[in-house]
């Protein structure tokens, strides 16, 4: 081109275009909601994340940044119609336009319901829910341990059902928090540590009182999920929330609706029992009445025949008949009193080793502070007068010393 075509004209240069354009772009598009699918999708060990994100006319690439990408609660995956939240950047260096992402909303389905039923899809298809593995919950447990927060209604309910229904139960709780960021890793620990350092309770609950499905979220943790598939104690899952079901409840060994239904289903009523054996004794000594009515019933048909008429025909081998026919009655009907007496014994036995007087008949005692059981001598001071009980009568003391263990 002729130089002095150029005369009066403005020349940029590349640098110089590609700031007017980064101004011009950047400025435009500071916040902008894309609507795309995920193509390309690439992850990179900064944490950062790359796709293209198109449609059936264009692209434009993306980026987030590991920040971002951490609060991400579902998976990103290609092929994933999302709605991007965030500012168009130019890069002059290459003459690219990026769109930086700071949120992503899944396209037609929420966030945590998108979450839920990917984390859902992947344990099923893992086998997690998978009733062959699951744990059959004891039938009087005498141990159990709860996963909860210590200041919720959760913990209350429980402790108040169990109180009513079995009060020598012995509960450890493992306090921890039931939602915010922290809790999925909490609960989690609580529920490792109980198996490693107390195997030997029977049972555990895990869960907490109702709330929004936001509240609820750290029980559709994977994190959560899989503690829960490791345990080696038996799990019930009580999150209060009776209608919809969590991931918790999904790989528990059984799901209550609520923790004070978790505390029904674990601990069986005293008078329940109790009602269980009377009805067992009754039904007994009904069973051997018809026995007894009924061989009664056939001994008198048979002494009705001929040959007990004209007992020459026959006689003897007819006589051995009876004879053994009445052996046989008294061997049943012994066997039968035998093996339902020890039924009875047995449920007799559970019930004593369960009552708080068979504890005492061994030397024990429990000492009442202020119309409450004493569990910690830092409650006392020096002159306070307690309440003795002992396996026959009680009587009044009056402390003299403390010693703190």
């Amino acid at each position: 081109m002729n130089s002095k075509l150029l005369e009066g004209k403005l020349v940029l240069t590349v640098s110089q275009l590609s700031n007017v354009l980064k101004d011009l772009v950047e400025s435009a598009f500071e916040k902008v909601y894309v609507e795309g699918e995920i193509s390309n999708l690439k992850f990179y060990s900064s944490g950062h994340l790359y796709f293209i994100l198109k449609d059936e006319k264009a692209q434009i690439k993306a980026i987030i940044f590991r920040e971002v990408v951490n609060k991400i609660r579902f998976e990103l995956q290609d092929g994933l119609k999302i709605i991007c939240y965030g500012r168009v950047d130019y890069y002059a260096a290459r003459g690219e336009i990026n769109l930086i992402v700071y949120e992503v909303i899944p396209k037609g389905i929420g966030e945590l319901q998108l979450a839920f039923e990917q984390l859902k899809r992947k344990l099923e298809q893992e086998g997690l829910f998978d009733t062959k593995r699951k744990k059959k919950i004891p039938m009087l447990p005498q141990r159990i341990g709860v996963v909860t927060s210590p200041d919720g209604a959760a913990i209350r309910d429980i402790l108040t059902v169990i109180k009513r229904r079995f009060a020598n139960v012995e509960i450890l709780l493992y306090p921890v928090k039931v939602q915010g960021e922290t809790a999925k890793y909490e609960i989690a620990e609580g529920i490792k540590f109980l198996n490693e350092k107390f195997p030997h309770l029977d049972v555990l609950l895990v869960g907490r009182g109702g709330g929004s499905i936001e509240d609820l979220w750290a029980f559709n943790e994977e994190v959560v999920a899989r503690a829960i598939a490791a345990s080696k104690i038996p799990i019930i899952s009580c999150v209060g929330h009776e209608i919809d079901y969590t991931i918790a409840d999904y790989v528990a060994d059984l799901r209550a609706p609520t923790p004070s239904a978790a505390a029904e289903l674990v601990v069986k009523s005293k008078e329940e029992l109790k009602h269980k054996i009377e009805n067992y004794a009754i039904r007994l000594v009904q069973n051997v009445k018809q026995l007894i009515n009924f061989y009664q019933n056939k001994l008198r048909q048979i002494t009705t025949r001929r040959i007990f008429v004209s007992p020459q025909v026959f006689y003897e081998d007819k006589i051995k008949d009876l004879l053994n026919i009445e052996k046989k009655l008294y061997i049943f009907v012994k066997h039968f009193l035998e093996v339902n007496k020890q039924k009875i014994n047995l449920y007799q036995e559970k019930l004593n080793l369960l009552s708080p007087q068979n504890v005492l008949s061994r030397g024990y005692a429990i000492v009442w502070y202020k119309n409450s059981v004493l569990k910690n001598v830092d409650l006392l001071k020096l002159n306070d007068e307690v309440k003795v009980q002992l396996y026959k009568g009680e009587f009044l003391a009056e402390v003299k010393k403390i010693t703190s263990i």
